[in-house]
């Protein structure tokens, strides 16, 4: 917070209070209104400064101020002034003490950094980074930082490459599977982490709650079914066309559907998870959707083929 502001006596006039402004000659910066306290510092409100200027100048400020006022306290955690001028569109607001007196004045250009931080860290935190990991840190520092989740990941791999090794036969029998088979990984991949980002985001912001997430996930897996349907069939006429086989093209068009339905669910099911254990539903959730989506999508592809084409 800033200890930079405008603010009037209870007993001022709208005239009084413009004086004021004058007399400053410079305002400081994103005010967008002036806060009206009483003889002992105690906040009363505030009056934005289009109301100010509008108004007979003879009138009490007491009779402009707003009294739905956004307010917060010193100890108040910095999250929760973020959300609260997301949501409310401020420019400016009062911070109060216990007791109500006026200490200070939070800004929307400082508010927004902290924001664009957060923001940062989250984007990291997908990957499997931590805070301390900077563009211009020391290599051993980078490299150290990626340890823990590399290591994560590649055991992950190991797990989803014994995945197709248990269809080596299959492979083996009809190479078209080792090209098609990323198709339906990656895409799952894609899908999974929208939805991903769009959970961990409303976690975040506290739109939903782990209570009330089934809405969410019905909604995430019919929008995945939609997807899957429409997009499964491009990829199985593709597959078709390059190939001249029919069973491939309904191998191919299955598994698509079917792996986008797994991506959903993991999507919404991995950030819950993490956000009910206590831990951040950002930190290296995109390393364990990779597993699951690359794992799921070569079983669910490499499994049809052994049922339906051999």
């Amino acid at each position: 917070m800033t200890r930079e502001w405008v603010m009037v006596p209870e007993s001022s006039t709208v005239q009084q209070a413009i004086e004021e402004l004058r007399r400053r000659g410079e305002l400081p910066p994103q005010t967008d209104r002036i806060f009206v306290v009483d003889a002992r510092n105690v906040f009363r409100g505030s009056i934005p400064l289009p109301t100010l200027l509008v108004r007979d100048p003879s009138s009490p400020v007491m009779g402009l101020v707003t009294a739905d006022t956004v307010t917060f306290e010193p100890t108040e955690h910095v999250n929760q002034a973020v959300k609260a001028f997301e949501r409310y569109d401020l420019v400016s607001a009062p911070v109060v003490d216990d007791r109500g007196k006026l200490v200070g004045r939070l800004t929307v250009d400082t508010v927004m950094d902290l924001a664009r931080d957060e923001a940062d860290l989250r984007a990291l935190k997908r990957a499997g980074l931590t805070r301390d990991e900077d563009l211009f840190a020391g290599p051993w520092d980078s490299a150290r930082n990626r340890w823990p989740w590399l290591a994560v990941n590649l055991v992950t791999a190991f797990a989803a490459s014994r995945v197709i090794g248990r269809f080596e036969g299959a492979i083996s029998g009809l190479s078209a599977l080792a090209t098609l088979m990323p198709i339906v990984a990656s895409i799952g991949g894609n899908t999974g982490n929208q939805t991903m980002a769009i959970m961990i985001r409303a976690l975040a912001v506290e739109q939903v709650k782990p209570a009330g997430a089934w809405r969410v996930l019905n909604k995430e897996l019919l929008v995945s079914l939609l997807n899957g349907s429409v997009w499964g069939v491009v990829v199985g006429l593709v597959a078709l066309a390059l190939y001249s086989n029919v069973a491939l093209g309904v191998v191919m068009t299955s598994a698509v559907v079917l792996n986008l339905v797994v991506a959903a669910f993991v999507g919404v099911a991995i950030p819950l998870g993490l956000h009910a254990t206590g831990r951040d539903p950002a930190y290296g959730s995109s390393v364990l959707l990779t597993f699951v989506t690359d794992a799921m999508g070569f079983f669910l592809f490499l499994g049809l083929a052994s049922v339906i084409l051999f």
